[in-house]
């Protein structure tokens, strides 16, 4: 009776404590994994990364997406989180803004993030589409608030601000560490939205320069031709 006890209450939280474990290792596996090679990285990676068997691995996650949407499930909440606070705020504006700049510096913080975000909305699937349609219902209702209330341009639609995320998400993978580039980009960003005046100065510059300027690793990954040569002499050209 005792070691039933016992049993049940390891088994109160959903799992046991090792089977928690194992869980967690493979969810910050998949984030690393995720980040350093994209979200269609073979799972066999992330069970190595994790140090346990595939078989464990689908064991807990069937699917590569159910293994994405628990890798980023934190910041999806977030994201959630921050619309809905957005539509409460009583200057929807300042909603607005804050949830552009949520949504970007979780980009910014968690590599990985970009790519699940951007394939999160497109995920038609019937378990995902109430969830997927229920935000884009609250964004267009954000984004007509804020128009009525002459903040937001008349002609700003809601793709514009995939199409906002889409470039912020090349501009983190290209630039990790910039933390200045991505905040200007989007100051810059919300600025060509707003209907008014400019409300204060952009945040500081980048060090980027265009002496130095990056291409995006998957573009070049197992590429010699985006590798800059050196220009072959010509025959006049050759010393005696």
């Amino acid at each position: 009776m005792a070691e039933s006890s016992r049993m049940t209450g390891a088994e109160a939280g959903g799992l046991r404590a090792d089977a928690r474990r194992n869980r967690e290792r493979i969810l910050v596996a998949a984030r690393a994994v995720f980040a350093e090679h994209g979200i269609e990285a073979p799972m066999a990676t992330v069970a190595r990364r994790a140090g346990v068997g595939v078989a464990t691995l689908y064991r807990r996650f069937e699917t590569r997406d159910a293994l994405v949407r628990a890798a980023f499930a934190q910041q999806m909440e977030t994201c959630a989180r921050a619309l809905t606070e957005a539509l409460a705020d009583s200057d929807p504006w300042r909603g607005f803004r804050r949830l552009v700049e949520t949504a970007c510096a979780l980009q910014r913080e968690e590599r990985g993030f970009p790519a699940a975000f951007v394939a999160a909305f497109p995920d038609g699937t019937t378990e995902h589409a109430p969830t997927r349609d229920r935000a884009e219902r609250d964004l267009r209702t954000l984004i007509r608030k804020a128009q009525d209330a002459g903040a937001l341009r008349t002609d700003f639609h809601p793709s514009d601000l995939a199409v906002a995320l889409l470039a912020h998400c090349g501009l983190v993978t290209a630039l990790p560490g910039d933390e200045a580039a991505s905040r200007r980009l989007v100051a810059y960003l919300l600025e060509s939205f707003r209907a008014g005046p400019s409300n204060g100065p952009l945040p500081e510059p980048s060090s980027l320069s265009l002496h130095h300027f990056p291409v995006a690793a998957d573009t070049v990954r197992g590429s010699t031709s985006a590798r800059p040569r050196r220009p072959r002499p010509t025959r006049g050209s050759r010393r005696a």
